[in-house]
């Protein structure tokens, strides 16, 4: 399953790690966080406070990010995983998982955490990676993930640039279908509001564009029961398609707000921890 892992991938990034404490005087200590660049992140905790770090790692470092699990399709999905991952006591999805023990250290802990959180709803269902940043930290989740959830090692790619517009060059005009087409779902045939974007297929040549809830619907055939597609079949080119990808291609677009999301999170951990 790595190499499904280590593709450069669309979209922004939305990332939960976990912190492993070298220092030998805290060594063995753990902060869960969420972040869009892992190696600016790492760099502010051991930095300390005054350089963006959290109140819990400042001066306790050096801190090493041994494990990342991301592909979250928004910072908002990152940040409840986040919170679950923290506080597994206090989530209800997680009554399941029991407490930690004394003779449990805190590594293996969350690790026994998380591997129960990628097997609960919803997270069960969302297009992640768990990738080991640290091999020799490396150890077996149990329960595995979803079999859709690649295992991956090393730094995350890099993101892959944004797609050219459908609007493009006039070499393309000749192959593209009247406004009308394109300004209407191929699958009910209404036309998409101003604030909705529809989804589009990735693949060259294939023109297909939806309202995500019809498109969701054509997914879910097979799946009756479920409320969130995995993957499924273009209705268009009948290409194979992972609905993640679908949504970090929709929602792709300015990055402005990356540069607080990390800043505006640690306000909020900060305010909890004191």
């Amino acid at each position: 399953m790595g190499p499904a892992g280590d593709a450069a991938r669309p979209g922004r990034f939305f990332g939960v790690y976990l912190l492993y404490c070298l220092n030998p005087r805290h060594r063995g200590r753990v902060y869960v966080g969420f972040t869009v660049n892992p190696a600016r992140r790492v760099q502010q905790h051991n930095g300390g406070r005054k350089k963006g770090g959290a109140w819990r790692t400042s001066g306790r470092g050096p801190w090493e990010m041994v494990l990342i699990v991301h592909g979250f399709p928004s910072a908002v999905a990152a940040l409840r995983f986040e919170w679950a991952w923290q506080h597994p006591h206090a989530s209800r999805r997680l009554a399941h998982v029991g407490p930690r023990v004394r003779s449990e250290a805190a590594f293996p802990f969350h690790l026994r955490v998380l591997a129960h959180m990628l097997r609960a709803p919803p997270w069960a269902r969302l297009p992640l990676t768990v990738r080991w940043l640290r091999a020799d930290f490396r150890r077996e989740l149990c329960p595995p993930p979803p079999p859709h959830m690649p295992l991956a090692f090393g730094p995350p790619p890099p993101r892959a640039p944004a797609p050219r517009s459908r609007s493009g060059t006039s070499a393309d005009a000749e192959s593209e279908p009247d406004q009308d087409t394109e300004a209407c779902c191929a699958l009910c045939a209404r036309s998409f509001q101003d604030e909705e974007g529809p989804l589009c297929c990735p693949h060259p040549g294939c023109r297909l564009r939806a309202h995500v809830i019809c498109l969701a619907e054509e997914f879910l055939q097979e799946e009756p029961g479920q409320l969130l597609p995995l993957e499924g079949q273009c209705p268009g080119c009948k290409n194979s398609l992972l609905w993640g990808d679908l949504i970090w291609l929709c929602r792709m677009g300015a990055e402005e707000e990356e540069e607080d999301l990390e800043s505006e999170e640690e306000h909020w951990t900060d305010m909890l921890e004191t």
